[in-house]
């Protein structure tokens, strides 16, 4: 890749605010891996709603670059005093750090906070443009005297860009399903026509697994958009909260950001609501993308949904199955939706068909001794990861004629 040239307005904002929205949100749609977690709506909501703010350890700073009054490139940084909320864990980077003396902590990262989702994050109208706000961001990160710089789940074009200019890369593995038949690539036709394509023993375990949610009285309701009212939010809600104390830790979303998307961006969520009865007892959360653009920038249907957040607040074997797994599947199986991704970590997935898929981000750290030695360790941490991925495909859940 070629060096950037430097012929750019390169701006800074402290807010989203500060950042045309409609500009942003056009320059997103052009990328090769855009998301709902990119978009203006969702930063704005983050930030506004209290849950990614420098109180919370997200201080946001928004580049914009420019030229001849068109915005050519931008993202969403946030300079970090912790490492939560991230999902590609470096606390013993942190740790090594601290233990000789050197503050890790502010570090920046370009992400979409709390949200383990693959996609763009340098958006561009152009490899040149994608190159010099890689570059800018180094710059700044260098001369503001941070640790280092993080790019989480990017996209390819994202990492092209960090591999031209020396980042390192680290692989991560998540599971993601997909709407095809193996083999043929045909769509399934329904939910049983996806459970024929799985080996005996899944099939049987998932319908053991399904009919225990059945026998217990529970059924489903499913939401969509504008369908999820106030009251379904707040319903939301409790069950989501209630799932982070359960574990010891208090919700990283706010009630008000999940008001701002019901208000603002409600197109991009589909709920499933866990009745028994006429009485709600649990809930989850995906959210949706419609569109994906191709290599000539044309945007194309290529329906993804992603899997964010759950919660009960009545105990029901195999009800987090159901709630996250199977029913969002059937209602991607009876929309068209192409991919449904799990989320971060979980190899209990693959027995739910979500096969392993390999994540990237991309890392530049001040030190150059430390640079070197993470470098060492990644190398090493990159083969074991392949390793386990060859070790997982090895247990493909589908028949075998169909592997």
């Amino acid at each position: 890749m070629p060096a950037p040239s430097n012929c750019y307005d390169l701006q800074l904002h402290d807010s989203a605010a500060q950042v045309d929205a409609a500009a942003w949100d056009a320059l997103l749609a052009a990328q090769a891996q855009p998301t709902p977690f990119m978009r203006h709506t969702y930063l704005a909501a983050l930030e506004a709603s209290g849950s990614a703010t420098a109180r919370t350890g997200w201080a946001p700073r928004f580049f914009t670059l420019w030229r001849e009054g068109r915005l050519r490139a931008a993202c969403a940084l946030y300079v970090k005093a912790h490492s939560y909320g991230e999902y590609v864990f470096d606390w013993a980077w942190a740790d090594a750090h601290e233990r000789h003396g050197l503050p890790y902590y502010p570090k920046a990262v370009v992400a979409a906070p709390f949200t383990p989702v693959p996609g763009s994050r340098l958006l561009a109208r152009d490899d040149d443009a994608r190159a010099a706000l890689l570059q800018a961001l180094i710059d700044w990160a260098g001369e503001a005297g941070l640790s280092s710089l993080h790019l989480l789940f990017a996209a390819e074009d994202d990492l092209a860009a960090a591999r031209a200019a020396g980042l390192m890369l680290r692989h991560q593995v998540q599971f993601h399903w997909h709407n095809r038949r193996p083999g043929g690539g045909e769509p399934f036709a329904g939910f049983e026509d996806f459970l024929a394509s799985l080996s005996q023993d899944k099939r049987k375990k998932i319908r053991q697994e399904r009919r225990r949610v059945q026998d217990a009285g529970v059924g489903f309701c499913v939401l969509r958009g504008r369908e999820i009212t106030a009251a379904d939010w707040e319903f939301f809600y409790r069950c989501y909260e209630r799932t982070y104390l359960e574990h010891g830790n208090p919700p990283y979303l706010t009630r008000d950001f999940f008001a701002r998307m019901h208000a603002h961006m409600p197109e991009a969520w589909v709920l499933f609501v866990a009745e028994r009865g006429d009485h709600p007892i649990a809930s989850s959360l995906i959210a949706v993308s419609a569109y994906q653009a191709d290599a000539s920038g044309q945007k194309h249907s290529n329906a993804a949904a992603y899997g964010r957040y759950w919660g009960a607040l009545e105990r029901v074997d195999c009800l987090h199955f159901e709630a996250c797994y199977y029913q969002p599947i059937a209602w991607c199986i009876a929309n068209g939706v192409q991919r449904f991704e799990g989320g971060a970590q979980g190899e209990h997935k693959m027995a739910r068909a979500l096969l392993p898929v390999p994540t990237t981000s991309a890392h530049w750290l001040a030190h150059p001794v430390f640079a070197r030695a993470i470098d060492a360790y990644l190398e090493r941490e990159g083969q074991q990861v392949s390793r386990y991925v060859q070790e997982l495909q090895q247990r493909n859940p589908f028949r075998h004629e169909g592997r």
